[in-house]
């Protein structure tokens, strides 16, 4: 357990962040085009979408690095344009990219990083020690940064991020480019964290990381909401609790899909057929089919590509 993890904050059933109509343009570009969410305190809560999608736009606004265009914005029951210090101050960030100074041993970025909380030395050696500790970097807390390895790295910046003991923690796609030890490292590390009542924002392109860590989450697209709430609840009302695959599909397999209305999508090479109890239609399917298809259970990813589709994005 990281000490000092729970600290005061926003009065019992007061949104830790809250926005109305949030809106961010760039000329005739909106990014973000009126989205309207809350997080609660001690929540986990996903911003999921697309490259281009407004998620990082979103998050810069929250923490206060990019000034709203139109819209409510409420962290901590404070509006962020006009107490963004304060705001600051009880938020941890962990942006994409590992900013570390590459020069400097691991404690020594947890220690620099300090300075700027104007954290007193005692304390932030301290802390340092506790957070090493916590994400099992206390054997390297010598090393120079570059000699860690991308999954050390992702660590060291969540520790860093937790150095001033933030009430809330945003983690911009935290685990992206990381081996999936390096990723079920730090899923534990975040699980730790969220068990412990912090409060996390998090964005990701990983749906099964989503679906474990997040309690809600919000897809969103072209800078709006698609749909919002917790994943399995999304799960089962946008696809169902089976998704039966039927590779390079007959004119039988479309006509039996079509006479009984089944949920499906035909993407000419491959059949996607959505059922809440698929037994039966998958041994009718597998029976005619051209080649072996397959039954398996829905997830977060279906319910993605349904929503924001599936062609390539720049």
């Amino acid at each position: 357990m990281v000490p000092g993890a729970l600290t005061s904050g926003a009065p019992p059933g007061t949104p830790v962040i809250e926005a109305r109509g949030l809106v961010k343009a760039f000329g005739e570009l909106r990014a973000v085009d009126g989205i309207s969410f809350a997080v609660g305190r001690g929540e986990c809560f996903g911003l999921l979408g697309p490259n281009g999608a407004g998620k990082t736009t979103t998050i810069r606004m929250i923490y206060g690095y990019s000034p709203r265009t139109a819209g409510e914005l409420r962290v901590f029951g404070l509006d962020v344009a006009r107490s963004r210090r304060e705001v600051a101050r009880r938020t941890g960030v962990c942006q994409q990219d590992n900013n570390l100074a590459p020069d400097l041993t691991v404690e020594e970025n947890l220690l620099v990083f300090a300075r700027y909380f104007d954290l007193p030395r005692r304390r932030a050696r301290q802390r340092a020690r506790e957070l090493l500790e916590f994400i099992a970097l206390d054997h390297r807390r010598g090393a120079r940064v570059q000699a860690l390895s991308g999954g050390l790295m992702r660590r060291l910046v969540i520790a860093r991020a937790l150095i001033h003991e933030p009430e809330l923690l945003i983690l911009d796609e935290p685990t992206t480019g990381l081996d999936p030890q390096s990723r079920h490292q730090v899923w534990q590390r975040l699980e730790d964290l969220r068990a412990q009542g912090i409060t996390i924002l998090l964005t990701t392109h990983y749906m099964d990381e989503a679906a474990r860590l997040c309690d809600r989450l919000i897809i969103v697209d072209r800078g709006r909401i698609l749909v919002e709430g917790r994943p399995d609840d999304l799960v089962r009302a946008h696809v169902g609790r089976h998704v039966i695959e039927v590779p390079d599909p007959d004119e039988r397999a479309r006509r039996y899909v079509e006479r009984h209305g089944l949920d499906h999508e035909d993407l000419g090479h491959r059949l996607l057929v959505y059922c809440e109890d698929g037994e039966r239609v998958f041994r009718d399917l597998a029976g005619g089919a051209r080649r072996g298809c397959a039954m398996r259970m829905a997830t977060l990813e279906d319910v993605f590509l349904r929503l924001t589709g599936r062609e390539l994005r720049e």
